[in-house]
């Protein structure tokens, strides 16, 4: 492995210089961004490995295991992180006799992935799975080359290893479960965040309800908060429009679907009589809902295990080439949209894209 003599030499800097970059030290003793890159390109010449464990045992601490940084938007989104740390759990416990690891939650805030330096220098930990990035978040990720493995979740790359979901499809299969109940007027509750699967579920759901012949109009196309109040709002900004509400609702979010449900209930809107609404996620509150909540389940824990074994056949060098899981969602069919039997209505199975 590399040392930071060598990369100091090959960046033409003194190695105290590179010791600070490679510690993501660089902005707190103002070393130019020029500098700072010209030394992380040496260091990914040279294939230098961040040695954690050795710097741990120099500050007196045990020994460490490989470290996987899971990193997780803070914002509504992080009621999700639950089913997603079961899945990951799951699958370290399952090989545990053969390899384990230890789990660093990294917080970040959406927009601003570019503030957490040690994504680029890989001093804190081995390996990284990056959870709901914004847009402009993976934009950022596109233009830089992270010195550890990363896989990303719910989102796709033409650069890293992914596990994401077919988001458009599950859009155009609620239109046609909305098609399929006769509906013509038809609208779609919208979490006001920057993300690209939140956008494609939207597309494939407008997209494929028009095909199909329904109208939705502009009024009945509400942006706002990712949370249970967003909802409760949403359904407040259709009623006080003063125009019909549309007779189906698809919540692009279990959350925000159950604020909606509220607000119809204070209105006097009974579902799925008045209105019919389709969420999405299958979080576990859906099944307790007045009335239970069809939604689209989401694999959450199937692909958080997708995600550790990629990451951690990276971390092993099994992968020379990024490499890309792709599930499909399939509809939950409940009281509040469907045929009330409590079914479950599979759309189709998940499939391995490489």
């Amino acid at each position: 492995m590399a040392s930071i003599k060598e990369i100091a030499q090959l960046a033409n800097v003194s190695q105290g210089t590179a010791s600070m970059v490679l510690n993501g030290k660089g902005d707190h003793y103002r070393i130019s961004a020029a500098t700072q890159e010209k030394i992380m390109e040496a260091a990914r010449r040279l294939n230098y490995q961040p040695n954690i464990s050795a710097r741990r045992l120099r500050s007196g601490g045990e020994t460490v295991l490989p470290i996987i940084a899971l990193f997780w938007s803070i914002d509504t989104r992080a009621a999700l992180i639950n089913r997603f740390l079961k899945g990951l759990q799951q699958s370290i416990n399952a090989i545990a006799d053969e390899q384990e690891y230890e789990i660093l939650i990294q917080p970040y805030v959406g927009t601003k992935l570019n503030e957490v330096h040690s994504l680029l220098t890989g001093t804190r930990f081995n390996g990284a799975i990056i959870a709901n990035p914004t847009e402009q978040d993976e934009a950022y990720l596109e233009e830089v080359t992270p010195m550890v493995p990363i896989v990303m979740y719910q989102r796709s790359s033409n650069k890293y290893s992914y596990v994401n979901v077919d988001s458009y499809l599950t859009g155009e299969k609620v239109a046609e479960l909305f098609a399929s109940r006769g509906h013509r007027q038809v609208g779609v509750i919208v979490p006001d965040v920057s993300s690209s699967a939140i956008r494609l579920r939207m597309e494939g759901f407008l997209n494929k309800g028009r095909e199909l012949g329904m109208e939705i109009q502009e009024q009945h196309l509400v942006f706002e908060d990712f949370s249970e109040r967003g909802g409760y709002q949403a359904v407040q900004r259709l009623l006080a429009h003063g125009s019909a509400l549309p007779t189906a609702l698809f919540s692009a979010s279990d959350q925000m679907a159950v604020g909606a449900l509220m607000a119809l209930n204070e209105a006097g809107k009974a579902v799925p009589q008045d209105v019919e609404i389709v969420g999405h996620d299958d979080d576990e509150i859906t099944q307790y809902t007045v009335p239970t909540l069809t939604t689209v389940h989401l694999p959450v824990e199937q692909m958080a295990d997708a995600c550790f074994h990629l990451l951690a056949g990276m971390m092993q060098h099994r992968y020379q080439q990024s490499v890309s899981k792709v599930f499909e969602t399939h509809l939950v069919i409940r009281r509040s949209c469907g045929d009330f039997q409590g079914r479950t209505s599979s759309l189709n199975a998940d499939s391995d894209v490489t």
